[in-house]
């Protein structure tokens, strides 16, 4: 290749890529699906701007590579231990399910030998990644119950695609001979234990040497090279490269260089994983869509009818999910994944399956994730048409009188909740998350009982006419007010210490009478604040006084502010007010003396007084 051919496939690479992925993000249909429609775009199919699908296939290959090895890095095997009942549970039926009513469809009905059926059953068993996890985090679903479930079974189909790669070239070596290669086996099983031996004496000890030179450059050209090293040994041995680029990743989860490995791999990862993707698109039969549209919207139909029936008892058996959340998650899980062109593009080359069949399911892949976030949309918004019920009935609260009532039992509430047990102060804490509830009661906390705490019925059956404080700590802020409200109303006794989101927050909890909100972040951007002062040279002590006086007119101007927050005019020009009055206060401790008065008023003794 020339070099202005070389640029000229460069920029068209760049060009397509920069107009597409944008454009499917933006959309939320997901980078991959970006990467995927530009590779068609400028394949031979279409504009034909890149011809030589195959070299570029050569080369992307290596992006997948990097994929297994940063994969491998980030299952730690205590990781994987917290989460096992999740991952080797509902992720091995899902896998195992999936695998084996696709198997035996593409047996029985589509006429593939027994080797080629396990690898489509495997590889279409396997749900997309990239487009789960990033659905979970634009919705900000990925702490949920189902996001929880979802997260494990993605996990353990990354780790079944592994073994599913390393599985292609053994099962097309017994195609031939009609029988199962005993030696190729053996050797691959030999091949990993060497790998697994070795690099768990050398590679720490390589890095360890390596991080002495203090050099970005070297240590990602050390991380490079044990990919690329271990990925030839295990392809001279007839092994999957990508095999052993997963083992040397896990080899290294639990070192101290993980982390920076991690950042210096991530940009060849990404960048060669898009190349993978281009070359996918470029490689698709689009002809199928015109003269075979039966055959491809029947496997996209079939495969989401299928791997849906199959994930719903899992859902609710297995997951302990609710219908609707059920439903998120089968949604989320039906499609194809990313792997599945790796596997199929490796069993087209072994001569597990011909060409056709790769381009038909290939295609058929496609628009299941291209489909994927319009099922998300349809879903959410039928679940949202119906009224939420409770999964549960509320629990009967049969507990000593308690002292104190806390009200919600997220990271506020819990912290509140273990000083008080320490302090043996009896207490009952009311949660409105059933999975919250749950999963707290795991570790003992034995007085927190599922319910609405602005339920009067509740607060009754809590004993709050006998408590002495309320600790209001829910996230919510409008669930917070009501609570506070019908407190404030029905047992104007209780002491109620309120968390409160922002200002405005803060100023109708005071409307509703309840004396000096916590605003969650402001003292830990004062601990924040008063650090930073420190790290610029200034004594601890000065930087603890420019904080405390900050905090002591910050509130004073919260409460001159609560008299006027529903009058924007006023409010604006308080907030105004308030910075000069500020920068005049923060001007006057600079000048000469201030020191010395500060610390008079401190009671502090001064150099040279008697």
């Amino acid at each position: 290749m020339d070099s202005q051919h070389f640029l000229k496939t460069a920029v068209v690479f760049l060009l397509a890529t920069v107009i597409a992925v944008p454009l499917t993000k933006r959309f939320r249909l997901g980078s991959v699906l970006g990467y995927l429609l530009a590779g068609m775009v400028i394949g031979p199919q279409l504009l034909g701007l890149i011809s030589d699908t195959e070299g570029v296939a050569t080369i992307s290959e290596f992006g997948v590579v990097l994929m297994l090895f940063v994969i491998g890095l980030e299952l730690s095997p205590q990781r994987l231990w917290v989460m096992r009942r999740s991952v080797f549970g509902t992720g091995l039926l899902q896998v195992l399910s999936c695998s084996v009513a696709i198997g035996a469809v593409a047996y029985y009905l589509f006429g593939l030998s027994g080797n080629a059926a396990a690898i489509v059953g495997g590889s279409l068993a396997l749900s997309s990644t990239a487009f789960g996890l990033q659905i979970l985090a634009e919705r900000k679903e990925a702490g949920s119950a189902y996001g929880r479930q979802v997260f494990s079974i993605l996990l353990f189909q990354d780790l079944a695609a592994i073994p599913l790669i390393a599985a292609v070239p053994l099962l097309a070596s017994s195609t031939g001979a009609h029988n199962f290669d005993l030696y190729a086996v053996l050797r691959t099983v030999g091949v990993i234990l060497a790998v697994v031996v070795g690099g768990r004496y050398l590679l720490r000890p390589v890095f360890r040497f390596v991080a002495r030179a203090d050099s970005v450059e070297v240590f990602t050209a050390t991380a490079l090279l044990v990919v690329m090293g271990v990925a030839l040994l295990m392809e001279l041995a007839g092994v999957s490269a990508t095999l052993g680029a997963f083992l040397a990743g896990m080899l290294l989860a639990d070192s101290e260089y993980r982390h920076e490995m991690e950042s210096n791999i991530e940009p060849f990862k990404g960048l060669l994983l898009g190349l993978f993707f281009i070359s996918v698109g470029m490689s698709m039969d689009l002809s199928l869509l015109l003269h075979r549209p039966a055959l491809v919207f029947g496997l996209v139909a079939a495969l989401l009818m299928l791997k849906g029936i199959l994930l719903w008892p899992l859902g609710r058996l297995l997951g302990g999910l609710n219908r609707s959340d059920t439903l998120r998650l089968v949604v989320l899980l039906a499609c194809g994944g990313e792997f599945a062109f790796v596997v199929l593009r490796q069993a087209a080359e072994q001569g597990l399956i011909d060409i056709g069949q790769r381009d038909a399911l290939v295609l058929a892949i496609t628009l299941t994730m291209a489909l994927t976030p319009l099922l998300v949309v349809l879903a959410a918004k039928a679940l949202n048409v119906k009224p939420r019920k409770p999964a549960r009935e509320f629990d009967t609260i049969d507990t000593a009188t308690p002292r104190v009532i806390i009200a919600g039992f997220g990271r506020v509430g819990q912290i509140v909740a273990r000083v008080l047990r320490a302090q043996g102060i009896p207490f009952v804490a009311l949660e409105h998350s059933a999975e919250q509830v749950d999963f707290s009661r795991r570790f003992g906390s034995v007085n927190l009982f599922f319910g609405d705490p602005a339920r009067p019925e509740l607060l009754r059956a809590a004993q709050a006419d006998k408590a002495e404080v309320f600790v209001l700590a829910t996230d919510d802020p409008e669930a917070n007010l009501r609570t506070a409200e019908l407190v404030k109303r029905q047992y104007p006794h209780l002491k109620i210490v309120a968390r409160a989101r922002n200002r405005q927050h803060v100023f109708r909890l005071m409307d509703l009478g309840v004396d000096d909100p916590v605003r969650e972040t402001f003292h830990s951007s004062l601990k924040m604040t008063r650090k930073t002062l420190e790290a610029l040279g200034l004594s601890h002590e000065l930087a603890a006084d420019r904080v405390e006086r900050f905090r002591r007119y910050d509130e004073d101007v919260l409460r001159k502010q609560a008299l006027v927050y529903d009058d924007e005019t006023k409010l604006i020009q308080s907030t105004r007010d308030a910075l000069v009055d500020l920068q005049q206060l923060f001007e006057a401790d600079a000048e000469p003396g201030a020191e010395r008065q500060r610390r008079r008023d401190a009671g502090k003794p001064l150099a040279g007084d008697d």
